[in-house]
């Protein structure tokens, strides 16, 4: 396949080989929004596959070290952020801390778990990119906390432009393992998918709103 980097295929066949993103038109899954989506993506299975939990690891530390240089501190987003943070963190280490989505409403009312100083430098772990504001709340935590984030690697991101929107106006730098595009062609390669279906999921691509509606109406 030469059209895509050899990471992006191979994160893509290693998502499909274990059934962590499933793909279907006749019936499309509901995400927490209420949106119609052909593509569901559950990247914690990973976790449950040995080589293909290595794999990824390898590749974040990668891309860490080639296009963020030395930090101080790997800081995952909760939930699916935690455990491929920590790894990340243990093989270039350095300390980690996770970030929820809110203060906790007790005890001790964190966002942010573990020790982390105003000033220190953070590369944040996420495992999917969807439309990119549950994941940016993290960095705006981080950010309130005096860090200076220097990015966000993935897993996987669905690319859609909503989400380049609010990265760019976030002013952070993101970096996937493999994204929707590569995912697609190497399904339709591997015959997960029909010809007829590539359609649909690149119309989802260019207008999931309106993708979702549409087929709400079916």
């Amino acid at each position: 396949m030469k059209t895509y980097n050899e990471t992006a295929v191979q994160t893509a066949n290693f998502l499909l080989q274990i059934k962590a993103i499933k793909l279907n038109n006749e019936h499309p899954f509901t995400w927490a929004s209420g949106r119609k989506s052909p593509i569901y993506c559950d990247n914690r299975i990973t976790l449950s596959y040995p080589e293909i939990r290595t794999y990824i690891r390898q590749r974040f530390v990668e891309i860490v070290t080639e296009q963020y240089g030395d930090v101080d501190v790997i800081a995952g987003v909760a939930t699916g952020g935690i455990a491929q943070g920590a790894l990340v963190a243990q093989d270039l280490g350095k300390p980690f801390v996770y970030v929820r989505s809110e203060e906790k409403k007790h005890g001790l009312t964190n966002q942010i778990e573990g020790e982390i100083k105003s000033g220190q430098t953070v590369v944040v772990v996420e495992d999917l990119v969807s439309t990119g504001k549950s994941s940016l709340v993290a960095v705006k935590a981080l950010r309130e906390k005096g860090c200076v984030v220097k990015g966000m690697v993935a897993i996987f991101t669905y690319g859609l432009e909503v989400a380049e929107r609010n990265f760019a106006e976030a002013n952070v730098e993101l970096h996937t393992l493999t994204n929707y595009g590569t995912l697609i062609e190497v399904a339709k390669e591997q015959q997960y998918i029909a010809e007829g279906d590539m359609h649909s999921l690149s119309e989802w691509r260019k207008n999931p709103e309106k993708w979702s509606d549409d087929s709400m109406n079916l």
